[in-house]
């Protein structure tokens, strides 16, 4: 009995701080969450074509993803859902696996990247997301939406393409106007004139379900010949898979880094859902449960025959807008699109697919943000260099070697922050006892003590700017440097070589180097 209660006490102790307060609390939450159901039908099936794959996948990992992510998260309003980011991350991964093995090789990525982010989660990870920086988030993000709308170009238009990427496919649409399929384009425009449309007004939220329905019903009444649909794309069968493990066998070094490369998008997106949704009982998010429950909603969706999911801006909006207060908005909306796969899973393989075309085009132009691309110019040369190189990266190569580019500039930027950022000043003492700062002379004077302070990094490169910047004893009669290092925990090898040539050099003219203010743990 002792046993068993030791197993069951975790379980009782999470389900406490889970569970709905009430039932009129779980209604209220029911009807946010079917908002945000009607909104993931077209969400996933976008999310799919932006894949490459049955769009039916992405409504498995729609209802998958927000039960078992939305159970864990400490961001009760977030909802982990497919993201286009993520799909295009996966597309990207899998462009060089056979049509027929795609299916089973994007499962396996799923889970991958499931485990990644489960072990991000556990390892704590979650506070190195900040060192990536705002710049480069916004040239990948920017460029993710460019691609979107590149590469549905050939759908909306009906038009065959050829190209290794995106803008290339786009290029070769529209110089060839007449390959266009007039009535697949027209169908296209109407769904996205509709979406447009509705989506400001209080109907916003049933925007891209109509401008799915509205032209496919069009379609079936005229019987136009011709126009793709998603039963072109591959077979939707009625209900939900069992749970299964893929095969190992399309198990490859190129999934694998494809999968780290989803894990650190989903990651980094999810942090920023995070701070744009906090709680509405006052609870802190924590960035590393985040994580594990988005890995666990990765794992649900893969298990199922889903793709990679995350934390959804748009849906997490969208859930909060509709009067979500707890995580059971998001739970109960896994459940709404499972109702939904259930009962109209015929229906989903007569969705016209340039309507799904027009739905990712207006998303994505939607996510561009002008102003913050604005913001990031305006912040000067290496916020600069970041967004550019970012969304170029992302536009020319594959999503893995984008996020990897993306990784290496945000840390060569704060290393040469930090190095730009180090200034040595003297401290110079009134006559009243206090003292001013003062630049730090460029040698050092004749008998006399100099109080030097730096500010920023003494890490790596920093420690090698403050030996250029140290006034100079060469040439100097008996000089006494004071070095402050009052606050400083930890300063590293590079560090001490840097204060052992300096010693010498102030050796050599007869003086002496003293540090001032070193913490016990840097004398050991």
């Amino acid at each position: 009995m002792n046993r068993i209660s030791t197993v069951t006490r975790p379980v009782r102790s999470w389900w406490n701080g889970v569970k709905p307060s009430s039932g009129s609390e779980l209604r209220s939450e029911a009807v946010a969450g079917s908002s945000v159901a009607i909104g993931s039908v077209p969400d996933g099936m976008a999310a799919s074509v932006l894949a490459g794959v049955n769009p039916v996948y992405g409504l498995y990992a729609s209802f998958a993803g927000p039960l078992v992510g939305g159970l864990s998260s400490s961001t009760q309003r977030m909802v982990v859902t497919t993201t286009g980011a993520a799909a295009l991350a996966a597309g990207s991964a899998l462009s060089g696996v056979s049509p027929g093995d795609r299916p089973g090789a994007l499962f396996l990525l799923t889970i991958i990247a499931g485990i990644a982010m489960l072990l991000a989660g556990i390892l704590k990870l979650g506070r190195y997301t900040r060192f990536v920086s705002q710049s480069v988030m916004t040239g990948f993000l920017t460029g993710v939406a460019v691609n979107i709308i590149f590469g549905q170009l050939d759908d909306l238009t009906g038009a065959p393409s050829e190209g290794s990427t995106a803008i290339a496919r786009a290029i070769n649409v529209l110089l060839n106007p007449g390959e266009w399929y007039v009535p697949t384009l027209v169908l296209g425009l109407s769904a996205l004139a509709i979406v447009a449309w509705m989506r400001p007004t209080r109907f916003g939220s049933y925007a891209a379900l109509l401008a799915l329905v509205g032209p496919t019903l069009v379609l079936l009444w005229t019987g136009t010949a011709g126009v793709a649909t998603v039963n072109d794309v591959g077979d939707i069968p009625t209900g939900i898979p069992l749970p299964r493990l893929p095969a190992l066998g399309d198990l490859s070094l190129s999934l694998i880094t494809g999968a780290l490369a989803v894990a650190a998008i989903v990651l980094v997106q999810g942090s920023g859902v995070a701070e744009s949704s906090p709680n509405l009982d006052g609870s802190r998010s924590n960035p590393n449960r985040d994580f594990i429950a988005q890995g666990a909603g990765n794992i649900a969706a893969g298990l199922f025959q889903g793709q990679p999911v995350g934390g959804s801006v748009g849906q997490t909006a969208l859930n909060t807008s509709s009067g979500a207060r707890t995580r059971w908005a998001a739970v109960i909306s896994g459940l709404w699109v499972l109702a939904i796969l259930l009962v109209f899973a015929g229906a989903v393989g007569e969705v016209v697919m340039s309507c799904l075309a027009a739905v990712l085009i207006y998303a994505a132009s939607r996510s561009i943000r002008v102003a913050q691309i604005a913001v990031v110019w305006r912040s000067g040369i290496n916020s600069q260099i970041a967004v550019c190189s970012t969304f170029l990266a992302t536009l020319l190569l594959p999503i893995a070697a984008a996020v990897g580019l993306g990784v290496v500039v945000s840390l060569l930027l704060q290393l040469n922050q930090g190095i730009s950022d180090l200034r040595v000043v003297e401290l110079r003492r009134r006559d009243d006892g206090s003292f001013e700062e003062l630049p730090a002379p460029p040698v050092t004077p004749d008998r006399r003590v100099l109080v030097v302070d730096a500010y920023g990094s003494l890490l790596y490169a920093g420690a090698r700017t403050l030996q250029i910047r140290l006034p100079d004893p060469s040439g100097a009669t008996q000089p006494v440097v004071v070095l402050r290092l009052r606050g400083r925990m930890s300063l590293g090898a590079t560090f001490a070589a840097v204060i052992a040539d300096y010693v010498e050099r102030i050796d050599r003219a007869g003086g002496h180097l003293i540090l001032s203010g070193v913490q016990s743990p840097l004398l050991a």
